[in-house]
């Protein structure tokens, strides 16, 4: 089951994440949302991340700040 959040306006968003190759040879791991359940789709958040929404309504990922 793919990791959703619910936004104010009532729209559901589901987490995909997509990894691709970078210049050094490395990956680098993407992570999105969607209205719907695409390949790719995530269980879980990620760790060090949260869910932030946008003013526009569009949930975000960002990384959660180090307890001091």
């Amino acid at each position: 089951m793919a990791y959703s959040f619910t936004n104010s306006k009532g729209t559901t968003y589901y987490l995909h994440s997509r990894s691709r190759p970078n210049k050094s040879g490395g990956t680098t791991t993407l992570y999105f949302f969607s209205k719907e359940v695409k390949e790719g789709s995530v269980d879980n958040l990620p760790s060090g991340y949260e869910v932030a929404e946008m003013k526009t309504g569009l949930p975000v990922l960002k990384k959660t700040q180090p307890a001091a």
